[in-house]
């Protein structure tokens, strides 16, 4: 289906990142996800004197500093959002006290740098260095100068808001990057989380609280830990060489390279030698609560590619959402040869995508990840429904986009009208048999002949549709084809969504019974019934994510569009070691100034 679009999302993301990653607000607190809150009352000190510098100096000396450019690495973007907060603050400083640098609170941003390295964020957009000597001067100094002190107050805060415009919005603007996202976002909800936050008692708490509160991402977060360890240590390359299956005999050398990947990347293969043949394997899980590489593997045996690993094999091809069979085929060979760096750039590219998602989903909604093959239903924050779809092909304008809107309208027993491309190319030498056999007829649509197919079993859209306006044409909908469910890899549609279960979703959307919704895909023709309420719809790509066992999945980048956006994310995901020394020091720096304060 081809993609004209004029609109994005109507109203869906204007609340987005007004609702930050907060569950509730108060009027003077932060209610957090746990239900903990985080009192707004914090202010500026407003001081007369920073270690007998006049505060009318200091404010000086920011106002000047605020009415240049912005210093590098921090874009024009960044600079703005810091004027406009030193602007509500009428340039007072927004870190000094009467001593110098209000201790607490600059830890805690430092923490907080330090602490994003774990999100995948690249420090290179940061003025690490710069605010690292800012600091020295004046902690140095026996009476630092206005613009010292100024210098330090806006590199702390230039630094606050880079972060937190990264956390609430990412790094990326996916529009650049061969995404066809079209979620949108709004800049003055940045504005409005900064202001909001910056008044936070407990500043961790708030900053905490910007990036994506979902247990995906978090759990998210801890595989890139995982990852960058497996990088350090590295895994072994498995050769080319002929198909497996299990019981065929190969090489030493590779079977023991194939046995060493496999547990490098903590997938457990048990007895390795030719009676395993005749055994089931103990646990083929890959352990994904631990930091910590798994230990190499010892060499097998033998040169036989045994039951045990062939089983292991099938674990690896069902969390690369490959066809599962336990033969070790050039395509898992090839995968399995991917280097543990990409591996973590491609789970910091997926925290990234999280990051350009909206904070308030709704209390009840619906996502569809296209690279997982599946859609979920969500009510109160809790996964109420889950099924197999059928995605777009990447062809020809087909590949299904990314964008949200809101589920208005149920129809049963729907009518298809072929769109006009589909017409032209589809349709252009069908013969009238072919027509009447396919249930096709012509209507006139505002004096065009356009083509139709009428209500019933071999419809294409099934018996049920669930349409969300939008500019894509894109919409939920049944299909007669129920055997293309049991494919692993299920790119199909015209880039409208196909579901395993149109029933159970028609009952979550509707608030029906099986039997009333039954009665309906089985009544009248194309009857449509309005939704007692609007449910948004996120139609998404994450190509890893961590499924409801607890597992690590990196699905089908079927669309090809992880690679641009892998190779931007790097620097975050495998830290350059100086950018990693200067955020460590200001941990450091932050872990003095706390053991001072608490002696």
């Amino acid at each position: 289906m081809r993609i004209a679009p004029r609109r994005i999302a109507r109203g869906l993301l204007g609340v987005a990142l007004g609702a930050l990653a907060f569950t509730a607000c108060k009027k003077d607190v932060i209610i957090d996800q746990s239900g903990g809150e985080i009192a707004l009352t914090w202010s500026p000190a407003g001081v007369s004197a920073v270690n007998g510098v006049p505060g009318a100096a200091i404010t000086s000396a920011i106002n000047n500093k605020m009415s240049g450019q912005a210093p590098a690495p921090l874009g024009k973007d960044t600079w703005e959002h810091a004027q406009r907060l030193y602007k509500n603050y009428q340039n007072v400083p927004l870190w000094l006290t009467g001593d110098g640098i209000d201790k607490a609170r600059a830890g805690a941003l430092l923490y907080a740098i330090d602490d994003a390295t774990s999100d995948g964020l690249r420090l290179d957009g940061y003025p690490l260095q710069q605010l690292g000597a800012a600091i020295d001067a004046v902690t140095s100094a026996a009476k630092p100068t206005a613009d010292q002190l100024a210098n330090v107050d806006v590199m702390l805060t230039a630094t606050y808001v880079a972060l937190g415009e990264d956390l609430m919005k990412g790094q990326v603007d996916p529009k650049g990057f061969n995404q066809s996202w079209f979620i949108s976002q709004k800049e003055e909800k940045v504005d409005s989380a900064l202001f909001r936050s910056l008044r936070a008692e407990e500043l961790n708490r708030a900053i905490a609280q910007m990036r994506p509160v979902d247990s995906t991402y978090n759990s998210l977060r801890e595989q890139l830990a995982t990852y960058r360890k497996y990088a350090e240590k590295g895994w072994p390359k498995v050769p080319a060489g002929k198909t497996l299956k299990a019981g065929m005999s190969d090489s030493p050398e590779r079977i023991n390279a194939l046995v060493s990947r496999l547990s490098a990347e903590g997938f457990e293969l048990g007895a390795t030698s030719p009676t395993a043949d005749s055994q089931k394997v103990a646990d083929t899980t890959h352990k994904t609560d631990t930091a910590q590489a798994a230990a190499p593997a010892p060499a097998a045996s033998s040169n036989v590619f045994t039951k045990a690993m062939s089983a292991a094999v099938s674990e690896y091809q069902s969390r690369h959402n490959m066809a599962v069979t336990g033969t070790l085929t050039p395509e898992t060979v090839d995968a399995l040869n991917v280097t543990p760096e990409v591996r973590a750039a491609q789970i910091a590219a997926n925290l990234e995508r999280f990051r350009w998602m909206p904070r308030a989903l709704g209390e009840r909604y619906i996502m569809v990840n296209v690279p997982a093959f599946k859609v979920a239903a969500y009510d109160s924050g809790r996964k109420t429904l889950e099924m197999k779809v059928i995605v777009g092909m990447e062809y020809e304008g087909r590949a299904t986009p990314v964008f949200a809107d809101s589920m208005e309208y149920v129809v049963f027993r729907p009518y298809w009208n072929v769109t006009p491309t589909i017409q032209a190319t589809e349709f252009a030498n069908k013969s009238p048999e072919q027509m009447a056999a396919g249930g096709y007829e012509y209507y006139k649509d505002g004096g065009v002949t356009r083509i139709r197919q009428v209500p019933g079993p071999k419809n294409a859209l099934g018996l049920v549709k669930f349409l969300f306006p939008n500019d894509f044409n894109i919409y939920l909908h049944d299909t007669p084809n129920d055997e293309l469910f049991k494919k692993d890899v299920r790119a199909f549609s015209h880039g409208c969504i196909r579901l395993e279960k149109p029933d159970e979703m028609a009952a979550y959307v509707l608030g029906w019974d099986m039997d009333r919704v039954h009665a309906a895909m089985n009544g009248s023709d194309n009857k449509t019934i309005t939704l007692p309420r609007k449910i948004p719809v996120y139609i998404t790509y994450f190509t890893t994510y961590v499924n409801d066992d607890g597992k690590l999945y990196f699905g089908n980048d079927l669309y090809k569009r992880d690679s641009d956006l892998v190779d931007k994310v790097m620097p975050g995901a495998i830290l350059p070691a100086d950018f990693l020394r200067a955020a460590r020091a200001l941990h450091t720096k932050a872990e003095e100034w706390a053991g001072k304060q608490a002696e």
